[in-house]
């Protein structure tokens, strides 16, 4: 089979000069982890609306859940998860907690998902790199 090496059971890379600068470009494992709990909580509509609705500032439990249209509990619940990777974090106000995303980035990479699917939809082409 070309490009497999029989005497040692491995694959023999086409292009290794573009191999290695891929390998050496890519992340460390606690950032690629990091990166698909990202992901991950993005891949959920719900954490979606939340988080697109928090991009515009904080906002309180109850109203998120009118805004989304789920039960105050289950925005409890998303809000919890959304703690724990770091993308929210709540504010007192008074006797009400509001949430607000714990930093830009979140907004940024809204932004760069809507650059890609509307260059997508109109088949604009990409960007050159630089």
């Amino acid at each position: 089979m070309p490009g497999w090496d029989a005497q040692s059971d491995v694959l023999v890379p086409i292009e290794p000069a573009v191999l290695a600068r891929a390998q050496a470009a890519g992340p460390d494992q606690v950032i690629l982890t990091g990166v698909v709990a990202v992901f991950r909580a993005l891949a959920d509509p719900t954490r979606a609306r939340i988080l697109y609705a928090l991009a515009n500032g904080p906002m309180c439990v109850r109203d998120l859940a009118i805004l989304v249209g789920v039960t105050e509990s289950a925005i409890s619940h998303q809000m919890r998860y959304l703690r724990e990777q770091h993308l929210v974090r709540p504010q007192r106000r008074g006797n009400v907690i509001a949430y607000a995303l714990d930093d830009h980035h979140m907004a940024a990479l809204f932004r760069e998902a809507e650059y890609h699917v509307d260059h997508v939809r109109q088949g604009i082409a990409d960007h050159p790199y630089i």
